[in-house]
């Protein structure tokens, strides 16, 4: 009986983690999600082909990332919560402290394809994040189709323009898909959006799904249309798009202002601090692939900004140091005012 306790005790549980914030998959490849809660269960179809990689756009936002994790246990914690329990992660905190970089790191560590990027202004809509409709572009094709086939003989073999040739899926329309991984959707700025925009995307944010009028209008069983990967193009059929696994939702804000209450209980929140001295480190490591000498002073000097009150952007120490270990830069005078100017504080506006 001791033997079985003990043996039982010996026995590590399971983590319920799947992202640990490397950036790199496990040495077996990406790691299996864990199943959904029964609410949060979809069953989009067809499931279209896998999404592209994108090495470069992950490498010039990560770097070749180091050992260790990149985020701090909270924020782990946060970001496989929203993956466990399938909902968007609203992400708040100064600007540059790398939350958008978390989609990407996300991304690539759980090898989810190509993240869909939605970047947010005051004029951006709902509609335009799902999908549109060139109806100027099919008319106007339309017509040089009536007219070509009227001057072929009888029998001429001219096929009239696809529907679906006219149709391009959003960033959010493309991620709605039904695909078997869930596609990496980055929401960037969100509090830059017209005041409807949250509220307008209650609907398709809870049911993992829409419609296209047209192409119900227009009553076709099946339909290609282009999606915003490049060159993607993705099968609808009978002009509904509905998910297969609810994409990971990524939404940022600089706080600069507050959203419906119906739509932040929608959301699980993150506010993301500045890095830490050692975390700047691997950050500045990781982008350089080398550790610059001289570092550790300019590490320092930006850590004693942030904790001085300033707002500072990550970016500009990336710039400092690569230009501080420029070939024939010299810390002189001159130089110092340089390494002030890009170190300046973003809050004074100059």
């Amino acid at each position: 009986m001791t033997e079985q306790v003990s043996a039982a005790r010996s026995v590590t549980p399971p983590s319920w983690r799947v992202f640990h914030a490397t950036g790199q998959p496990p040495a077996g490849g990406p790691p299996e999600l864990p199943q959904p809660p029964p609410w949060r269960v979809f069953s989009g179809s067809p499931l279209q082909q896998d999404p592209p990689e994108d090495a470069h756009s992950a490498l010039r936002r990560l770097g070749t990332v180091q050992e260790g994790p990149q985020l701090r246990e909270e924020e782990i914690d946060a970001v496989n919560a929203a993956l466990l329990l399938r909902r968007p992660l609203l992400i708040t905190g100064p600007p540059g402290v790398g939350k958008s970089t978390l989609a990407y790191l996300i991304a690539r560590e759980l090898g989810l394809g190509r993240v869909l990027p939605w970047s947010i202004v005051s004029r951006t809509t709902l509609r335009g994040g799902l999908y549109e409709y060139d109806a100027i572009g099919r008319a106007q094709a339309i017509a040089a189709w009536r007219a070509g086939s009227a001057s072929e003989p009888e029998g001429g073999t001219g096929r009239a323009p696809d529907l679906g040739d006219f149709v391009t899926l959003g960033p959010l329309g493309t991620a709605l898909l039904a695909y078997e991984r869930p596609r990496v959707l980055l929401v960037d700025e969100l509090d830059k959006s017209d005041i409807d925009l949250p509220n307008d995307l209650l609907h398709v944010l809870e049911n993992g799904s829409y419609e296209i009028p047209e192409l119900v209008r227009a009553d076709v069983a099946e339909v290609s249309v282009f999606t915003d990967d490049p060159q993607g193009r993705a099968v609808i059929e009978a002009g509904r798009v509905e998910c297969a696994e609810f994409p990971v939702v990524v939404i940022t804000s600089n706080g600069e202002r507050e959203f419906p209450a119906a739509f932040r209980r929608r959301c699980l929140p993150l506010e993301m601090r500045p890095p830490s001295r050692e975390q700047l480190v691997s950050i500045v490591v990781s982008h350089l692939g080398r550790r610059p000498e001289g570092i550790e002073d300019l590490v320092d000097d930006f850590v004693r900004r942030l904790d001085g009150g300033g707002t500072q952007s990550v970016d500009q120490l990336l710039n400092a140091v690569q230009l501080t270990t420029a070939h024939g830069f010299r810390a002189d005078s001159d130089g110092r005012k340089l390494i002030e100017m890009l170190l300046r504080d973003l809050s004074k506006g100059r």
